[in-house]
């Protein structure tokens, strides 16, 4: 008994310390010191942390990497996906990201607890799943495709897109997990993805659950924010999808408008139409990022925060900074070169 409850001794310690290394390393080595900003001018009542642009982009590391993870089942199997680059990947962008945040101030506990809660998840997931993919998942695979691939991989693509939109917890883990075990298995293999992404998904479905509880406890994050425009009648604005105009500041529009993958598209319109942003959500800060092949060189209105090859893909991510005022002139330098928006990081 004593020899038993020292080795759960030491399986404890050993995961609390892989789990813990990233997060104090980031809170100790990843540091900046805070600048001067402007308060806001327009939209004051509904000032979200600036911070956040920049600690928002690690959650969607996560997005991202599950596309590249649908990427690699479309391609080659699971053992294709380089997972330790996943992770890596991860603490790595939060470390840089989190000293430029310092400049624009605190973020606040509930998001640093979100990206803490979220990156060792992230990492432990990464990690089993290496584990079992590249041993026993590889030795299957060589039994050739079954049924069950195609529902993983029609999943995964699915996953992906979800994500772009709505917390993970709320996604259908038991119902993709019928239809694993509803499709016909083919010997060895079928059956050898029915109970590895059965057990998988029940777990992901369980955990959902918890998750679900906390953040209810916590409250929910805000699905939409004020912005400030100029450029456009309120008619104008108000025309475009999703989006509610609040009220007239001379030639500002206040509007209201939805957060996340939606924002992004939203802010694409707008800009075409020849809409120019002033504030979002009371700031004058935003990250953006692009998706690469060629050189890209700083200008008078953007700054390169990161360049990093995309998990999954051929390409790189451009992670780029710059005012909110100027961010019509991203867009537009971004469509006259080879580089493809991918994402506006609100707050």
């Amino acid at each position: 008994m004593r020899r038993l409850l020292t080795g759960l001794a030491a399986i404890l310690a050993a995961v609390t310390l892989v789990t813990a290394a990233p997060i104090l390393y980031v809170e100790t080595m990843c540091r900046g010191s805070a600048l001067p900003q402007q308060p806001a001018r327009f939209t004051p009542d509904t000032t979200r942390p600036e911070a956040r642009t920049y600690l928002v982009y690690p959650e969607w590391h996560i997005v991202y990497a599950y596309e590249g993870y649908a990427e690699a089942l479309r391609t080659g199997q699971p053992h294709n996906f380089p997972y330790l680059s996943a992770i890596s990947g991860f603490w790595t962008s939060l470390c840089g990201l989190t000293a430029e945040a310092d400049q624009l101030g605190a973020p606040g506990f509930n998001a640093k607890a979100t990206i803490y809660t979220i990156g060792a998840s992230f990492s432990w997931e990464m990690l089993f799943k290496a584990a079992y993919e590249e041993t026993l998942g590889r030795a299957f695979a060589l039994a050739g495709p079954a049924p069950q691939d195609a529902v993983e991989a029609e999943m995964a693509d699915d996953y992906a897109t979800f994500l772009q939109q709505t917390p993970w917890y709320k996604y259908d883990f038991t119902g993709w997990s019928d239809r694993l075990w509803a499709a016909t298995p083919v010997p060895a293999r079928g059956w050898e993805r029915r109970l590895a992404l059965g057990l998988e998904w029940a777990a992901k479905a369980g955990y959902a659950k918890v998750i679900a509880t906390a953040a209810a406890g916590l409250g929910p994050d805000a699905q939409r924010m004020q912005v400030a425009i100029a450029g456009m009648t309120a008619d104008q604005i108000a025309s475009l999808p999703d989006v509610t105009v609040i009220a007239e500041e001379g030639e500002i529009i206040i509007a209201e408008v939805p957060r996340y993958r939606r924002f992004t598209d939203i802010a694409q319109l707008l800009t075409r139409q020849g809409g120019r942003f002033r504030e979002i959500a009371g700031n004058d800060d935003i990250l953006v990022s692009a998706i690469s092949t060629g050189e890209w060189y700083d200008d008078e209105v953007t700054k390169l925060v990161a360049r990093t090859p995309r998990v999954g893909f051929s390409d790189d991510r451009l992670l780029l900074a710059t005012k909110v005022g100027a961010l019509h002139i991203l867009l537009n330098n971004l469509e006259a070169t080879r580089a493809r928006l991918e994402h506006i990081y609100d707050y």
